[in-house]
């Protein structure tokens, strides 16, 4: 069975937030499992189990979070020698802007390799219901093209 692996990392709780709201929505789908999991909690065996990954992160001062720069730091080579290629999509909480993020965690990402699924969803601003419900959309999104074989 496919699987979503979430992995989030939030000081304010505002990406915890969203990573609940797209763990229900990847649950919505038949025959994919999913999981959310901090970012200090997860490494290398958690994305070879996964056929997927979301990346739930805040943008600090234009770039990637600092628990989120940890985590991709200490996965990328262990992920590079296990041969892993899993598609991701990438969720930005962003005070203004976002882009600053999302080029950080593209580049690192694609140096793995991981493929881009879908392109980055930037919410800026307070979290609010219409970005839980993104949030929610893209989980369910990513499950279902996991399900059918699309990523």
């Amino acid at each position: 069975m496919p699987s979503l692996l979430i992995v989030y990392h939030t000081q304010s709780g505002s990406c915890a937030q969203l990573a609940r709201a797209a763990l229900r929505g990847a649950s919505s789908e038949p025959g994919v499992g999913a999981r959310a999991l901090r970012a200090c909690d997860t490494g290398v065996s958690d994305l070879a189990a996964a056929s997927g990954l979301l990346l739930v992160t805040a943008e600090n001062s234009g770039s990637l979070s600092g628990g989120t720069k940890d985590f991709l730091d200490r996965i990328f080579y262990p992920a590079i020698e296990r041969g892993l290629v899993l598609p991701y999509a990438l969720l930005v909480s962003a005070g203004n802007d976002g882009r600053g993020a999302v080029r950080q965690a593209e580049r690192i990402l694609s140096g793995i390799p991981f493929t881009q699924a879908t392109e980055a969803t930037i919410l800026r601003g307070e979290v609010n219901a219409e970005h839980l419900l993104s949030a929610a959309d893209l989980g369910q999104a990513l499950a279902a093209g996991l399900a059918m074989g699309i990523f």
